[in-house]
Parts: structure tokens; sequence; C-alpha cells
């Protein structure tokens, strides 16, 4: 079992990531790298402005991603999105790849390909990957040509970042389709979640989102329930319960702060709501993380 306790949270930039050569526009390495360093086991942190993607070849991993354990056998894919709080441990047998680029790349490369680069806001593991093979041969090409110096070194590896990313969208379940031809309601949808993002921490109610977005109330939730299966509160909600959780569980902001925090003006129903969305109230929660338990958590990861 993992066992983390809540502490001040590791934050991992791209400074400490980066290869020697100063015109890097992404960090490559394999796992074992930091495996060998760190005895298999990486202990929680973050990386802000950064998605990073994993292909485990071989051996097992265990670990959590903002709160949610889960244990996976090779081949599998990770990919961890900005601020996604992650711990890990290997295998000592472990065999596989690491891919770190700054999410300002990231969207430049994918050329504002809404459909891509939105399925890319959350963590996922993929265990089994159908394209597992031709993943390896595409990490393979892109660690020879980031331990390389050849001319228009920059260049490739910005266009084996790309198809890195659209392998793992395509492999999450999600049909590449081209920006400038989204539905209407994906694209009320996202920019929904774009805003939430932005304004999560502030006691807005629904009204404000859908005011800012145009639309009233009923046509933003009926158009996320048809297009994310969930309604525009519950996406509300499920973000905040998200930073909930990642607070309680890696920090020890008091319960009071992580509910103003969080949006919520009422520390009781902040309480309330946390029970009924993760199983536990939020000082269990965070006991239980602390001690190692495995908590109720619904969330995907």
């Amino acid at each position: 079992m993992l066992r983390m306790k809540p502490s001040k949270l590791l934050l991992v930039d791209f400074d400490e990531v980066r290869h020697e050569q100063p015109d890097d526009c992404l960090h490559y390495e394999s796992v074992a790298v930091r495996g060998n360093e760190m005895n298999w086991t990486i202990p929680a942190h973050h990386h802000e402005g950064l998605h990073q993607f994993q292909f485990l070849q071989k051996g097992r991993v265990h670990g959590t991603i903002d709160g949610r354990e889960f244990r996976a056998a090779g081949p599998v894919m990770l990919m961890l999105a900005p601020g996604s709080v992650h711990a890990f441990t290997y295998t000592r047998d472990a065999i596989g790849h690491q891919v770190t680029v700054p999410t300002a790349t990231l969207d430049r490369l994918l050329g504002g390909a809404a459909q891509v680069s939105g399925s890319l806001d959350q963590s996922f593991v993929i265990e089994k990957p159908a394209g597992a093979a031709e993943l390896a041969r595409l990490l393979a090409q892109l660690a020879q040509e980031f331990s390389g110096a050849q001319g228009g070194r920059v260049q490739v590896l910005q266009a084996l970042a790309t198809l890195l990313a659209v392998c793992f969208v395509r492999e999450h379940g999600v049909r590449f389709e081209r920006a400038q031809r989204p539905g209407v309601r994906d694209t009320l949808v996202r920019r929904f979640s774009a805003l939430v993002e932005q304004h999560f921490a502030s006691p807005q109610p629904l009204d404000f989102y859908a005011r800012q977005l145009g639309v009233t109330s009923d046509h933003l939730s009926r158009s996320c329930r048809l297009v994310a299966r969930k309604s525009a509160l519950q996406m509300l909600l499920d973000r905040r319960m998200l930073e909930a959780r990642r607070l309680l569980a890696y920090t020890v902001t008091p319960v009071l702060t992580v509910a103003t925090q969080t949006g919520f003006e009422d520390a009781a129903y902040f309480s309330r709501s946390f029970r009924r969305e993760v199983g536990h109230s939020p000082s269990a929660y965070r006991t239980l993380v602390a001690s190692g338990v495995r908590a109720g958590d619904p969330a995907k990861a």
C-alpha cells in the first residue's frame, strides 16, 4: 500500500527535468532513470503548466492520481495533466518511457484542435492499449532523437510530441476531429469547462456561468448531459471536490479554509457535500489518506 501523509506539496517545474541542451522543447527519459534514483518510488508531487506522458512496456506500477488509487501492469499508458497530484511505485523490472511537454507548447502543436487538447485536461490510465506496439516504436524514435544532435532536432521532437499526444487521445476513446468543425453543444461544454477552471474557487452559482456563456441554465445543463453525461452543476461540483481532495490529502490546510478555497461559503454545507460525493467527511478522508487506507472516491483520475 502506497502511504502518503499530508505535507507541503512538491512542485516539479520544467527546469528540473530539462535536458542540458538549451533548445529543448520537451524532456525525455526512461522510467528507470528516476526509478533507480528514488528506489522505484516517486513521492507525491505535481507539475504546473506541464503535461506528462508515460508508457510502461514491462513491469507493474502502483500509484495514486488525485487521491484515486490504481494498480496496473505493462503495457500501460499514463497521462498526467497539469496540477494533477500523483505518486507511483514501480516494480524493479519496469521498462518504459516518460515524456514531459510544456502545456503551452502542446497547445500550440495541436493547433487549437479542442477535441484533442480538451481530452488531455484530465489525467487517465489505460491498460493494454491496442496501439502498444506502434506507441513503443514512436517513443523509441523520440528517445533517439532527444539524445542526438542532428539538424532539425527541435522540429522532429515537436512533430513526434504531436503524434504522441494524438495517440494518447485516440487510445482514450476520443475520435480525432478538426477544431474547425466542432458540434455546437461540444463547444458550449468546452467553454463551460474552461470557465469552471477559472472560477470554481469562487462561490459563483450556475447562473453566473450561464450568463457568461449567453445561454440559460437549463440549456447549459441539457448540453452538459448530452456531451458529458452529467449536469452542469455536477461538473462544477466535481471540479470543486477534486480540488478539495487534493488540499485535504496533500496539504495541512484547515477544513474551513479548504471549504472557502473551493467555492463554499458555508463550511457545514461543504462537509455535507463532501461526504455525499466522496463517502467520508473531510476530516475522515484526510485521516484515511494519511494512514494509507484507500478512501472511497468516485472521481475519475
